[in-house]
């Protein structure tokens, strides 16, 4: 006896089978074959496998023998959202690989939820992805029952990444492995692509071993020619980009050779790569976790020699990259272990980026390492002569801040500070007209000076 394949009645539907077996038949042998296959490929398996049973459910309802219940028949529930349990019109894919609608799953999301509504699995990001193949299949059906399906809203949307946008990622990374134009030609076009597209900075973080693929030029280098200046500055800018993508934070920082590979780019990089390097640095460091793991691998010193260097376009990212690092204390330490607070308070004497360094000053002022330093290095007057001439609320606040510290810690300095109050009266206008912050930390000076002055003539 003949089969009567499930497929036989469209020969659209068949043809679309067809299409879908083979890719699956692709994707199967890749994942049982070849030992280093992809999460992406499973999930593009399970895709294929998800569309081809659309496929077959779609044509059990189309068939002769239903024809006459079209009317009465519901919508296939492989095209009812999870959410609204109705049709869905612009179909898209979650990062857990489930398919919502659109205006339904992006309602969700506004939410503040950061899971999958049917699994409850931690979204690793929030990037909405066309199902086209569902889109098509929902677009069949409609026709075979009239019904008219409108075109989804593409204003504000954030578009996915195609197939074929996929495999020519997958190509890049694979040219990264062979020759140096090769490397050069791939790591380019990577850089332009997770500049302008965010859908790819999200794939380099889904993709098994793809930032370390990234790396791959800068890892493997001839140690005696080195690695090309070019190359370099075009992985660690895609780095950068990847880094700022708030999914891939951890798992950029926690990839073995991304610190060491930074602190040899700060070290030996061209100039925009030394500032991209520190850029990335700051980025990363955003999370709590990795300012305690990127500050114990030692990259504070290049930070502070290339500050102490002095380059304008490095400045301004390296300093952000001291300050977001010392947050935590063990890290200010660190920082004035290597020499912090001399070069600091040099580049401020110089009034060089003195809105930035004096941040990094005042957070270093809670250790008493630093407090004796400034002292030995002449700090206080240099820090009173900002109070005084600035217009800045926030440098002046920074100042004073400081500076009350050194009160509270330094009974050498006192003298300055009194002879400013007296030849001046820096602090006591501060402490009427500054800011809150301002005014509270002036009193606390004045107050300590008075009780000083107190305790002298009491004596």
């Amino acid at each position: 006896m003949a089969k009567t394949g499930v497929l036989s009645s469209d020969p659209t539907v068949r043809a679309k089978a067809v299409e879908l077996k083979k890719e699956l038949q692709r994707l199967v042998r890749t994942i049982v074959d070849d030992d280093e296959y992809s999460i992406h490929a499973i999930d593009r398996a399970k895709d294929a496998l998800c569309a081809l049973r659309g496929l077959i459910m779609f044509n059990k309802r189309s068939s002769p023998a239903t024809f006459k219940l079209r009317e009465a028949v519901p919508c296939p529930e492989e095209f009812k959202c999870p959410l609204s349990n109705e049709l869905m019109r612009d179909p898209v894919i979650l990062a857990s690989g489930q398919t919502y609608d659109r205006p339904f799953i992006q309602k969700w999301l506004n939410a503040g939820n950061r899971t999958c509504p049917r699994t409850q699995q931690v979204l690793s990001h929030t990037i909405l992805t066309p199902n086209h193949l569902i889109r098509e299949m929902i677009s069949q059906w409609c026709k075979s029952q009239g019904i008219e399906l409108s075109n989804p809203e593409q204003c504000g949307r954030e578009e996915g990444i195609t197939e074929a946008e996929c495999d020519r990622f997958f190509s890049l990374l694979d040219k990264l492995s062979a020759a140096v134009p090769e490397q050069k030609e791939a790591a380019k076009e990577l850089r332009l692509l997770t500049k302008k597209v965010p859908s790819f900075r999200a794939l380099f973080g889904e993709s098994v071993d793809a930032i370390t693929q990234l790396l791959t030029p800068l890892s493997r280098c001839n140690s005696q020619s080195g690695v090309h200046p070019d190359l370099q500055e075009d992985v660690i800018t895609t780095l950068l980009n990847l880094s700022i993508h708030d999914s891939n934070k951890k798992l950029v920082a926690e990839t073995p050779m991304v610190v060491p590979l930074l602190m040899e780019a700060l070290r030996s990089g061209t100039i925009e790569t030394r500032s991209n390097a520190a850029a990335t640095l700051f980025t990363l460091s955003a999370l709590d976790s990795n300012k305690v793991l990127i500050g114990k691998s030692g990259v504070l010193k290049p930070l502070i020699d290339l500050l102490d260097e002095g380059h304008p376009l490095t400045m301004k990212d390296v300093a952000s990259a001291i300050f977001n690092l010392c947050i935590i204390h063990e890290n200010k330490a660190r920082a004035l272990k290597d020499g912090a607070v001399k070069v600091i308070l040099k580049k401020i004497m110089d009034g060089v980026h003195v809105d930035e360094l004096l941040a990094i000053l005042a957070m270093l002022s809670t250790h008493q390492r630093a407090i004796e330093e400034m002292g030995e290095l002449g700090a206080v007057p240099c820090l009173l002569r900002i109070v005084r001439e600035s217009n800045c609320e926030r440098n002046t606040e920074n100042c004073i801040a400081i500076l009350h510290t050194v009160c509270l810690n330094d009974r050498t300095k006192w003298k300055a500070l009194k002879e400013e109050e007296i030849s001046y009266g820096t602090i006591s206008k501060l402490a009427q007209d500054g800011t809150s912050r301002s005014k509270r930390k002036a009193n606390g000076i004045l107050e300590r000076l008075r009780r000083a002055i107190n305790i002298t003539h009491t004596a």
